[in-house]
């Protein structure tokens, strides 16, 4: 699952990455064609099963949440994600203890706790608002990431980008629009849900400025683990055996398409990838409609449309604004 926002395993992996004009290994400017070279179709590949996994997960996600808390379901689903998190440190160069050393160690376990409160808010929104709904929502998350980047990372953005800004914000107030039964005040979840996403997405920009993916990634699977362990069985049900089947499944498709996003970004850069990551909005609507029997409404796919494309635009701008950068500072 940004599953979750543009999916939360979207800005796990991809706001831990430096900009796509940069190694991740070493932090070095690529040239034009290096970047050009990381573009592969194995990598488009990884990419587009990552997130229809994702979808799949979303769909799991709304299932077991009509029957059991949303804190109990992301709990146990966790739990798996931490195991992963921290076999994928040990593997890792320097193994856990390289993982474990961070230079900004509370704002690590500000990520951590942040994307732990998102999920089962998030999960709500799929039971209460609608799997389609939410997720066109969810879409807004790089405009808000931008527009608070400005008071928070002090960056300046041009009146390109507020215009997309202003337009894809347009488009959500036409997602919430009212319809014939009257506003939702629900539409609240999925909404907080994107808020903390942008939150998550800010605290992992600064964070990467001085520790790598390996270390972002370790934190968020473990301090969000223990944190829902802790919280988890405050909301304990028992859950019936037919339903283990589930929450297996749960686990299973979080830890394949984060590993699968992995190797995206190995084999693509973010702005390669950025654009798949809304095919995500397109296979959780089909799986509201044809599973759930959700109603795609009028507001709801033309907001998405017009979000998603502010969304594209912002994120292309912002890679256009760093690879001059990246030229600028080779160039001096």
């Amino acid at each position: 699952m940004k599953s979750l926002l543009k999916s939360e395993e979207t800005y796990i992996v991809e706001n831990s990455h430096p900009p796509p004009t940069t190694s991740a290994a070493h932090g070095a400017v690529l040239s034009p064609l290096a970047v050009l070279m990381k573009s592969t179709p194995l990598g488009y590949v990884f990419a587009l099963l990552a997130f229809a996994i994702f979808s799949v997960q979303d769909g799991v996600s709304k299932h077991l949440g009509t029957a059991y808390p949303p804190v109990l379901v992301a709990m146990i689903r966790y739990w798996a994600f931490g195991l992963f998190a921290i076999l994928l440190a040990m593997r890792a160069r320097g193994g856990l203890k390289a993982a474990i050393a961070t230079k900004r160690p509370v704002l690590q376990i500000l990520r951590g706790l942040l994307l732990a409160v998102q999920i089962p808010i998030a999960i709500s929104a799929f039971t209460m608002v609608g799997l389609a709904q939410s997720q066109a929502i969810f879409a807004s998350g790089p405009l808000i990431v931008a527009l608070l980047s400005v008071p928070i990372l002090g960056e300046k953005v041009g009146w390109r980008r507020w215009t997309a800004i202003i337009v894809g914000l347009c488009g959500v107030l036409l997602i919430l629009g009212p319809s014939s039964d009257g506003f939702n005040i629900l539409v609240v979840l999925p909404l907080a849900v994107a808020l903390i996403g942008a939150l998550y997405g800010l605290t992992t920009r600064l964070v990467s400025r001085v520790d790598g993916p390996v270390t972002s990634f370790f934190y968020i699977g473990t301090v969000g683990a223990v944190a829902l362990t802790i919280a988890g069985p405050f909301f304990w049900t028992e859950i019936a055996a037919s339903d283990w089947k589930w929450m297996i499944l749960l686990c299973f498709t979080g830890i394949t398409a984060h590993f699968l996003l992995i190797k995206a970004y190995d084999n693509l850069t973010a702005v390669a990838v950025q654009p798949i990551t809304y095919l995500q909005l397109v296979l959780v609507s089909f799986i509201a409609v044809t599973v759930f029997g959700e109603t795609l409404k009028w507001n709801t796919v033309v907001g998405a449309v017009i979000v998603v494309g502010a969304g594209l635009f912002t994120v292309w701008r912002e890679n256009v604004l760093a690879r001059r950068a990246s030229q600028d500072a080779t160039a001096a």
